[in-house]
């Protein structure tokens, strides 16, 4: 059965059915916390509760981390990009861990930015030190990912782009809300990672809705591939991409043919044109809403509440 953590700006809890039982420990960053798992232990079996509504939660995941995430991960956002799902390579880009915010802080848009978008995905969470060579297996999965995470990896798309890089248009300070619950998993719960659904919505609206069923490279196969280059410690945090829904969405195939023979310039002001007329984009005082849990509540990774504010 899977232990839910909480983070509070003061201490860590574990969910329990009565309510939020305080970690005795000293712990002060998210991989200090993994290494005790006593403590976690006794708080799960404490019944020295409190409400949960009373804690002012932040991220479960401490800063400052290495934040990678993967590009490109589901089947029906490759095709809603018309592109071809057998054919998108693996590969990743880098956030700032300084975007990380708590799951019900407001997402804040910088005065420069107009597109602003959404992406829900599932947050795996990094248990020990995985030095570069470190192989990764079905069999030791569990050994190397503590937990999972709701994460909404929010973009500016009219800064991404033009520049055709990630970095800035995905680092901005709180562009990555996270939690509420650190989910800690056994190697039996993450055997389930498939089942788990990202549900994310807009002011009400239901915008995605998928199971990581619809993954093209699972958790083992980006860790094998990412353990080659990078190093990673317990701590960290690895996005695993983003299903079908966000505002961003290809143009039909005509209209990119005819847009490719166009001069770059020429050819960016008519897609921000059209853009412009994208009411998915963010706005001034929306409400986000993300979720993600399987279908039988067994695994429940919470549901965070962001409200977005511009600056102008």
């Amino acid at each position: 059965m899977s232990t839910s953590v909480l983070r509070t700006a003061d201490a860590w809890w574990v969910l329990t059915p009565t309510g939020a039982a305080r970690v005795p420990t000293s712990a002060t960053t998210t991989g200090e916390l993994l290494a005790d798992r006593p403590a976690i232990r006794a708080a799960a079996a404490s019944g020295d509760t409190v409400a949960v509504e009373d804690l002012e939660l932040v991220s479960p995941v401490t800063v400052p981390c290495r934040v990678v995430a993967q590009m490109t991960n589901f089947v029906s956002h490759v095709r809603d990009t018309n592109g071809n799902p057998e054919t998108v390579p693996l590969t990743f880009f880098r956030k700032t861990s300084g975007s990380i915010s708590g799951p019900y802080a407001d997402v804040v848009r910088p005065g420069h930015v107009t597109l602003l978008d959404y992406e829900v995905e599932i947050g795996l969470v990094v248990g020990r030190a995985m030095p570069v060579g470190t192989v990764v297996t079905d069999d030791n999965l569990a050994d190397h990912v503590a937990g999972v995470v709701v994460t909404n990896d929010v973009s500016a798309r009219d800064v991404q782009l033009p520049k055709t890089q990630f970095y800035e248009a995905k680092s901005y300070p709180t562009f990555t809300p996270v939690g509420p619950v650190l989910a800690l998993l056994d190697a039996d719960e993450l055997k389930r990672f498939t089942d788990l659904r990202l549900r994310l919505w807009v002011n009400g609206e239901l915008r995605q809705d998928m199971t990581a069923a619809d993954m093209i490279y699972p958790p083992v196969r980006a860790l094998q591939a990412l353990t080659r280059f990078q190093r990673l410690d317990a701590g960290d945090l690895l996005l695993t991409g983003t299903p079908v829904g966000t505002a961003l969405s290809a143009p039909p195939k005509p209209v990119e043919i005819i847009a490719s023979l166009l001069p770059p310039t020429v050819k960016w002001r008519m897609f921000f044109k059209g853009q412009a007329r994208n009411p998915r984009y963010l706005a001034d005082g929306d409400v986000v809403e993300a979720a993600i849990a399987t279908d039988d509540g067994a695994i429940d990774l919470g549901r965070q509440r962001t409200v977005v504010r511009w600056v102008r």
